[in-house]
């Protein structure tokens, strides 16, 4: 039978992992599910879209507060 304790994480989850480690409040769990059936290109990957994405929108804020601002 499939054990779901041997599958690699799904999309859903390698985003949660990212966006947990982003924060620090990476579970034990997730971080050895990840650690060992993982594949460390794909949360790379991820990780620096995650990292993009998020400058980018702290940016996109800032710039709006001050155009609201009159600034």
């Amino acid at each position: 039978m499939d054990d779901p304790e041997n599958k690699p994480p799904t999309f859903w989850q390698m985003l949660h992992s990212v966006v947990a480690a982003a924060f620090g409040v990476q579970s034990a769990k997730n971080r050895t599910r990840d650690f060992t059936h993982g594949k460390p290109g794909h949360f790379l990957i991820l990780g620096l879209v995650f990292t993009t994405i998020f400058a980018l929108t702290l940016f996109a804020i800032v710039k709006l507060i001050l155009h609201l601002a009159g600034v």
